[in-house]
């Protein structure tokens, strides 16, 4: 069977589809791995403060040492 020149183009833009489909699903998927690192990272700033705020231990930090002047 001999293709047609049609055939021929149809199976090159299927090609060149199915290559820009997994490049997209490959983004997508990187993308979400750093949305769950960002998600992650907030989460532990959150938890970090709110542990800091809502502490027992509610001494104030020691403040800076004096500066001398020359």
């Amino acid at each position: 069977m001999r293709l047609s020149v049609l055939q021929v183009i149809a199976a090159l833009f299927a090609a060149v589809c199915l290559v820009i489909a997994f490049i997209a699903a490959g983004v997508a998927v990187v993308s979400g791995v750093f949305m769950l690192l960002a998600v992650a990272a907030l989460g532990f700033i959150a938890w970090t403060a709110l542990r800091r705020a809502f502490s027992r231990d509610r001494r104030p930090s020691v403040p800076p040492a004096p500066t001398t002047r020359p």
